[in-house]
């Protein structure tokens, strides 16, 4: 397997749209005690903006594949070697690091995704291969490997701020939920470096195991675990105090972390031992490990918390993991070289880059099939999807009528941050409705 390979990673991490409610297929609506609507939508509705972007190393482009047909858009140039990507919260933006001749400096390709627009290179250091955007969108931090920095952008501007000295090498970041610290992995100097993003200012590194490679923090933010590829561990930060706790043992190279929506558990791929170790949060506790394919690379998880998904890069499948027990079943055949896998919001597919084959497979997760696979460019291996937090609806009424009397039947404006415009109408009971029992439809 190349160096390339195995130290590629993708990080993943709110516009206004007009939507439809009631029968709509694939809009989810409740109300709450207040009256106010609560909206999900899903992959379902006609119209929805639920894109997959798919970054095509060698072909310097990104593919947009919209979900719900499940079919490819025309390819995005961004730029000579392509790596890393992210999209902003709102879902209006997709950022893409470019190495270019990796001597040089390299650049930040942002894609307005309204219009699958790629906007003017943003300059940052030699060899950006990765990339993180706060939860509030206003700032994606890119890690510049040969540089040993990390350029903050403002994402309002898209200008590049002073580069952050951090160890060498870096190769990973997390920002924690409340948006305060990103953390960035430093194989070269088996560091990790906390830096305050409100000052962006890097504060003193945390010893690690040997060759940390990647990092995931916990949903409430307390605990950051960094997989370090050289010791065979996984060394557990807890993010209020930047200390590091004893190491826990993993298999053989670990190089991917994916923690369960609960934050109950951490799942571990080791790339040689060809298994998955299971950590227990609240304890740092390893269980014992679970086989899966050879060489797994990636893991991603469901929104439910219930399937964790595995690529295996030397065995072209993917293993789906049941959390509840930990144990694997059958595999699912893709394509060559399975690298990195992404979940809709909604949970139900499943889409995995098949760098040997220049194809996305999407992976139907109800019955765990493989559907036929994606054509995109050569030697595609980072994916993002539009996340959840682009999909958020809230509602207003525009007109209310009683049908039968008593209930009062609302015609609703959904107002979303992505979306498309539909019509529909839901009940209840409403005080409004019984002081026009008999007002007609």
């Amino acid at each position: 397997m190349s160096v390339l390979r195995l130290n590629a990673r993708l990080l993943v991490a709110s516009g206004l749209l007009i939507i439809s409610a009631g029968a709509s297929p694939g809009l989810a609506a409740t109300r709450a005690a207040d009256g106010t609507a609560r909206v999900r939508a899903t992959d379902g509705l006609p119209g929805n903006p639920v894109t997959a972007y798919v970054v095509s190393n060698n072909s310097g482009t990104v593919t947009p594949i919209a979900t719900a047909a499940g079919t490819a858009g025309p390819p995005i140039f961004v730029g000579s070697l392509p790596y890393a990507i992210t999209i902003t919260p709102d879902g209006k933006t997709v950022y893409v690091t470019v190495r270019g001749d990796q001597s040089s400096s390299g650049s930040i390709t942002p894609i307005t995704t309204a219009t699958s627009a790629a906007g003017l290179p943003i300059p940052v250091g030699i060899n950006p291969v990765a990339i993180a955007v706060t939860p509030d969108g206003r700032t994606a931090y890119v890690a510049n490997e040969t540089s040993g920095t990390v350029t903050p952008i403002a994402t309002v501007t898209n200008t590049a701020g002073p580069p952050i000295p951090v160890g060498r090498s870096p190769l990973d970041i997390a920002v924690t939920p409340d948006g305060k610290t990103a953390y960035v992995a430093n194989p070269g100097s088996g560091t990790v470096t906390p830096i305050a993003t409100v000052t962006n200012t890097a504060g003193p590194p945390i010893a690690t195991g040997s060759q940390p490679y990647v990092i995931a923090i916990t949903p409430d933010g307390r605990t950051a675990y960094v997989a370090n590829a050289g010791s065979g561990t996984v060394t557990p930060i807890t993010t209020a105090t930047n200390t590091a706790g004893p190491p826990i043992a993993t298999g053989s190279l670990p190089d991917a972390i994916a923690i369960t929506p609960d934050g109950r558990t951490a799942y571990v791929a080791n790339d040689i031992a060809g298994t998955v170790t299971p950590i227990t949060t609240a304890t740092n506790t390893a269980g014992p490990p679970i086989p899966v394919g050879l060489y797994p690379a990636r893991i991603a998880i469901t929104p439910d918390g219930r399937t964790a998904y595995v690529t295996n890069e030397g065995s072209a499948s993917v293993t789906p993991i049941t959390t509840a027990t930990n144990t694997a079943g059958p595999p699912i055949p893709v394509g060559q070289d399975p690298f990195i896998i992404a979940i809709t919001p909604d949970g139900r597919t499943a889409y995995v880059t098949n760098a040997g084959s220049a194809s996305v497979t999407p992976i139907t997760t109800a019955t765990n099939t493989a559907g036929p696979p994606i054509p995109v460019g050569n030697d595609p291996y980072a994916i993002v999807i539009t996340p959840a937090s682009a999909l958020q609806c809230r509602s207003e009424p525009i007109t209310a009528h009683c049908r039968p009397p008593g209930e009062c039947h609302h015609r609703l404006r959904f107002l979303c941050r992505h979306g498309a415009v539909a019509a529909g109408t839901l009940g209840r009971p409403s005080a409004r409705c019984n002081r026009c029992p008999r007002q007609r439809n």
